[in-house]
């Protein structure tokens, strides 16, 4: 859409009819750029996100239209490269989907330890809770099933400073969640 109204804009100067603000070409690069990183991020694709990071200095935190940027892309789906280089491109470690939860929330859901590590390590606040009342801790039991891999993620987080005693939404805490799922060995990473 923009490149059209900037077709027609030049069209129109070209005339001797140019509109009184014409768009800036330079907002239209930075457009298509964004635009392009989001659809590099979210399908995995580090090269292209590198060479539009680097080349056309695209918005790392720059949201689409289901409010999601490169940075919640990368982290929710487990692209560990373009998280990395969303982070060193000043990615906002509080911005927040549609759900209103950090990148950590649905890395945690998904079981993806590294990606997690990464986003502790970033300073990605374990305790934030989103729209549903859950933070990274409660996804990760509620969402999870209790494998070793949510074991492990559940230790991360509560190495990483997650706090055992927010409930969630309903005043259940993440313990009793676990406990009531049948997952020993989260219950018994909580009481460690």
């Amino acid at each position: 859409m923009r490149r059209l109204l900037a077709a027609i804009a030049l069209a129109l100067a070209l005339t001797g009819c140019a509109p009184a603000s014409a768009p800036d070409p330079t907002e239209t690069a930075m457009s298509d750029a964004t635009r392009d990183l989001l659809a590099a991020a979210a399908s995995g694709d580090a090269a292209a996100v590198r060479a539009v990071l680097i080349e056309a200095g695209a918005d790392v935190d720059a949201k689409d239209d289901i409010q999601d940027s490169a940075y919640l892309y990368a982290g929710a789906r487990g692209h560990d490269e373009i998280l990395r280089m969303t982070l060193e491109h000043g990615a906002d470690l509080r911005s927040t989907n549609r759900y209103g939860g950090t990148a950590l929330i649905p890395a945690s859901e998904r079981g993806l330890l590294s990606t997690v590590e990464i986003l502790l390590e970033a300073g990605v606040d374990p305790n934030h809770v989103n729209n549903l009342g859950w933070t990274a801790l409660h996804e990760a039991i509620v969402l999870g099933d209790g494998s070793e891999k949510y074991v492990r993620v559940v230790r991360a987080l509560i190495d990483g400073g997650a706090d055992v005693t927010i409930p969630d939404g309903d005043g259940v805490l993440p313990r009793d969640l676990a406990a009531q799922r049948s997952y020993d060995a989260i219950v018994a990473e909580i009481d460690r």
